[in-house]
């Protein structure tokens, strides 16, 4: 059995800022056929990718005129030696432009891609990289997990349609789910559970769990928790989730302090409950906003932005959901509409 990375190696990677996680090829295809009506005559920009290595490059300029696109635009932080696996040692970066095939071979070829020279690192926070991303109009890459709240924050700044790739930890985070419940910002297509292999650069520590090493020398990680964040819409989203179980006290309990029922399980959520119910934060794997209304968080009721929510006989620690005294996990708190 491979070993999978927790989220405790995830979090030292992100201290220790080896978080730089390279997207299989076939995780991409895979998701990007959910899409394809998004891209015709746009720009796309991959601002966090080695643009020369890169698996988001390969699939956008092999696939560009399939997809109609007008332009593919790609940037790397601190690289711009094609032998270099990231290791963002140049202080000098540079951007590929392609606009799709001239000489009718269906490839794009080394004459066809124009390479330009960044005057600074080619961070996506830095001014000639925001100007790229102004140019765009839909962003698709795997950005630093490290950085993940900053990059999000940055699409919604400046109005931009994305599909990237985060731990669907990042729900927790206030910024984010408050983009989920205001549906700007939903999970993607092709991942629902799970882990998913990423590369990692050479440097990558072999001992750090869940590392392979293939007979190329080419190194992979597996993490757990992966999914596309996306504003792109696609119809599978507005599939109802077929409810079947009914409402019962032994089954659903009713949290201690909040007026909701637990609902342990997505499938088990029950069909003959109007109430707020408590599920798990992977319920927005199947969300369908046409079906469900997302009522908050558990940090919302801690911070007292769900007053309608609470007991207000409950005189405990008000952190999570409680049953029968017990601390539960982690819950969003949703209703039927």
């Amino acid at each position: 059995m491979k070993n999978k990375t927790s989220n405790k190696d995830l979090s030292k990677a992100r201290a220790n800022k080896k978080d730089e996680f390279y997207t299989q090829l076939s995780d991409i295809e895979k998701e990007l056929k959910y899409y394809k009506e998004h891209f015709k005559n746009k720009i796309v920009y991959c601002n966090c990718d080695d643009p020369r290595v890169s698996n988001f490059f390969h699939y956008f300029s092999y696939n560009f005129e399939k997809l109609e696109l007008k332009k593919l635009i790609t940037t790397c932080y601190k690289n711009n030696d094609m032998d270099l696996f990231s290791q963002n040692s140049s202080e000098r970066a540079i951007y590929l432009e392609y606009t799709g095939d001239k000489n009718n071979n269906n490839i794009p070829d080394k004459e066809e891609i124009e390479i330009n020279y960044l005057d600074g690192d080619g961070d996506f926070r830095s001014k000639e990289c925001i100007e790229l991303l102004k140019q765009a109009d839909i962003v698709v890459t795997n950005p630093p997990f490290s950085l993940f709240r900053e990059y999000v924050a940055q699409l919604i700044e400046y109005d931009k349609k994305f599909l990237i790739i985060g731990n669907i930890n990042a729900i927790s985070y206030k910024e984010i789910f408050k983009l989920f419940k205001e549906n700007k910002i939903w999970l993607g297509a092709s991942i629902h559970s799970g882990d998913r292999e990423f590369g990692v650069p050479s440097y990558y520590p072999l001992n750090a769990a869940g590392v392979r090493v293939d007979e190329k020398g080419n190194k992979f990680i597996r993490v757990k928790g992966v999914r596309w964040f996306t504003n792109l819409d696609y119809k599978e989203r507005h599939e109802n989730l077929i409810l079947y179980k009914k409402n019962n006290p032994k089954d659903y309990p009713k949290f201690d302090n909040y007026d909701a029922i637990n609902v342990d399980k997505t499938s088990d959520i029950p069909m003959d409950y109007e109430g707020a119910m408590g599920v798990p934060i992977t319920f927005l794997d199947k969300y369908n906003p046409e079906q469900f209304e997302i009522i908050g968080a558990d940090y919302e009721v801690k911070e007292g932005l769900l007053p309608e929510i609470i007991n207000p006989k409950w005189k405990v620690k008000l952190d999570r959901g409680y049953i029968n005294g017990k601390r539960m996990y982690a819950r969003l708190l949703i209703k039927r509409k």
